[in-house]
């Protein structure tokens, strides 16, 4: 376990840690008293059938959601909806390597996260229905997981950028994420003793993120200007390490692994029709036309074996990285898209 006051109610909060009890993991092992940090907005009603599931994205927690995505009026909108919002494990606020055992923290898949937040919803507030479960990138995986995983529950379903099964292209790509830390001599395997220490390595995994994260587009359009930024080295040294400067490296590994084997076939036996045949929800695929990670064409391909579901391409040559909530048009697309969804 290490310090790091960069998880913490001050930066993410307000959110409550609810304990769900022991956690049996896909991988095999557990996570005892597993806490899940939950944040929740609006009231859920007697019949306890308006609720909606916003699930997280690497290294993103429900601060950045509750920021960019929910208010009154939008389509998450917490005068309509309860609105549960759960931090995956290993993010930083619910159970993680730097708030647990450290290097030694168990390996965590998708399925486990959607386990808990499921024993979360069923046990905690008695919801057995969900009007919609959305996400971006890792919380897309989760949406799909959901979906696959717990049909009859899921109503609608809202991946965004991100897919059901991850890509060999993505799974290398996330090699490099990890090796980027991994190879700071300071790592010391994950032993360090302040997560500063591996500030060589964090850099380079910021940089790695800024040259998928952000499209081609967006460096030949100088989108960093528009953000604020004179040069884009200052870009990259202000915003991008900036963000991922002060997070732990053990919790990114964390969420890289599973990230990288997210895959909803695990289901059917490595069958990904017969996975994505069994979603019942009204089922929007939402990729974002510039991304590098989660290109439409790869989230086409998903979309096109999921029965009632339709593909909604969001414009914005922010790329991936666009849910960060940095092009506006895009937080506008993305509301229009969820409102038309919740209206069937």
């Amino acid at each position: 376990m290490t310090t790091n006051s960069y998880y913490g109610q001050e930066g993410h909060g307000p959110y409550e840690l609810i304990d769900i009890g022991t956690l049996e993991l896909e991988e095999g092992g557990l996570i005892s008293n597993c806490q899940l940090a939950v944040v929740t907005h609006g009231t859920l009603n007697n019949e306890k059938n308006n609720a909606i599931l916003v699930t997280t994205w690497y290294s993103g927690t429900s601060k950045i959601m509750e920021d960019v995505y929910i208010g009154s009026g939008r389509a998450l909108d917490p005068d309509k909806y309860f609105i549960v919002v759960v931090n995956q494990i290993g993010g930083g606020l619910s159970t993680s390597p730097h708030n647990s055992d450290g290097a030694l923290f168990p390996k965590v898949r998708i399925g486990d996260d959607v386990r808990a937040q499921h024993k979360l919803l069923t046990q905690i507030f008695g919801i057995t229905s969900l009007v919609l479960v959305v996400g971006g990138s890792m919380g897309a995986q989760q949406t799909y997981e959901w979906a696959v995983r717990y049909p009859d529950m899921v109503q609608r379903a809202a991946p965004i950028a991100g897919t059901a099964k991850n890509t060999e292209h993505d799974f290398t790509y996330t090699e490099t994420l990890v090796e980027a830390i991994i190879t700071d001599p300071k790592f010391y395997n994950g032993a360090y003793v302040d997560s500063t220490e591996v500030a060589a390595g964090l850099k380079r995994h910021a940089k790695l993120w800024t040259v998928m994260g952000w499209s081609t587009e967006f460096f030949r359009q100088n989108r960093h200007v528009a953000l604020g930024f004179e040069s884009m080295q200052a870009f990259v040294d202000e915003f991008m390490t900036g963000y991922f400067a002060p997070m732990d490296p053990n919790n990114l590994i964390c969420m890289a692994w599973k990230w990288q084997r997210g895959d909803v076939s695990r289901h059917t036996g490595g069958d990904l029709t017969a996975a994505l045949g069994r979603i019942t929800a009204k089922t929007y695929v939402m990729p974002i036309s510039h991304d590098m990670f989660f290109p439409p064409t790869d989230c086409k391909v998903e979309q096109q074996l999921v029965p009632n579901s339709k593909l909604k391409i969001i414009n914005s040559i922010d790329g991936h990285l666009a849910l960060f909530g940095t092009d506006p048009d895009c937080q506008a697309q993305i509301d229009t898209m969820l409102k038309e969804l919740l209206a069937i």
